[in-house]
This record gives structure tokens, C-alpha cells and sequence, in this order.
């Protein structure tokens, strides 16, 4: 089995869906790190479904009077990522945008993220221990 650290940076997004009479939030910045550790079963290609690897970035606006309102999300597939790093120490996918995708599966502004994988060793990654909340999901929310 491999264990390394995924460092998510989420920097902004750009042209969300206008949900309030006021568009605010539709350019949002953040500009977050985010670390989580990974395991990856197999190196030898035994776990080959690229949905076992991926990301999920649920976009929300925030409103002071209401319920959040879903803004999109987008899905990005990170196992070539980890096969990478564990193989070479580190990998990188770099700053890229990802498209936003709304309910009714049509695309609706981007978001702007990047990505690192390295490879850690059994001792070095216990630093990392990050609990996970309702069904294996992370969940993290920042006021436009």
C-alpha cells in the first residue's frame, strides 16, 4: 500500500450561476490549502476504477436569510496523480480550471484549482491524520 499527502489549493472560480438578485458570489476568491492524506492500495494496476480517485468540489453561495444555494460542482480524477507520485516521490497537476457542472449536467462558469501529490513513508505520514465527517466526505465552506 502507498501513503502520501494530496495538497488541494482552491483558488477562485469564475462566471457561477447567478442566484441572487445582487450576483454576488459568482467570481469568489479563496485562495485555500487544503491537506489530506492518501492511501492507495495497489501498485500493480489490481485497482484500476478511476472513480475510487477522485475529488468532488461542491460549490455554494452563502446567504444570510436563507439556504445556501447549490452553485455546480465539478469532479476531478486525481489516481494518474497518485500513481505518479508514489512512483516518482512527487507529482504535480499544476494550477488548471474545471468546468462547473449544474444539476440538469450543463455547464456553468469554472473553478480554479491545484493539486500535489507526494509520496510520504509510513512514519512520516501520521502527521496527517485528517478525520473524515458523514460518509467518508470532507466538507469545507467558505462565506462569499
Amino acid at each position: 500500500m502507498g501513503v502520501g499527502i494530496m495538497e488541494v489549493k482552491l483558488i477562485g472560480a469564475k462566471g457561477l450561476k447567478r442566484t441572487d438578485f445582487l450576483g454576488q458570489g459568482r467570481k469568489p476568491v479563496w485562495n485555500e490549502e487544503f491537506k489530506f492524506r492518501v492511501e492507495f492500495p495497489s501498485l500493480d494496476g489490481s485497482d484500476d476504477n478511476q472513480n475510487n480517485y477522485k475529488l468532488n468540489l461542491r460549490v455554494f453561495d452563502h446567504d444570510t436569510c436563507s439556504k445556501d444555494d447549490f452553485l455546480g460542482q465539478s469532479t476531478i480524477y486525481v489516481k494518474d496523480l497518485i500513481e505518479i507520485g508514489l512512483e516518482k516521490g512527487k507529482a504535480d497537476f499544476g494550477t488548471q480550471k474545471f468546468r462547473v457542472i449544474l444539476d440538469d449536467l450543463s455547464y456553468q462558469g469554472e473553478i480554479q484549482v491545484a493539486i500535489t501529490f507526494t509520496a510520504k513513508s509510513e512514519t512520516e505520514q501520521s502527521e496527517y491524520l485528517v478525520e473524515k465527517e458523514n460518509n467518508g466526505f470532507f466538507s469545507w465552506r467558505r462565506y462569499l
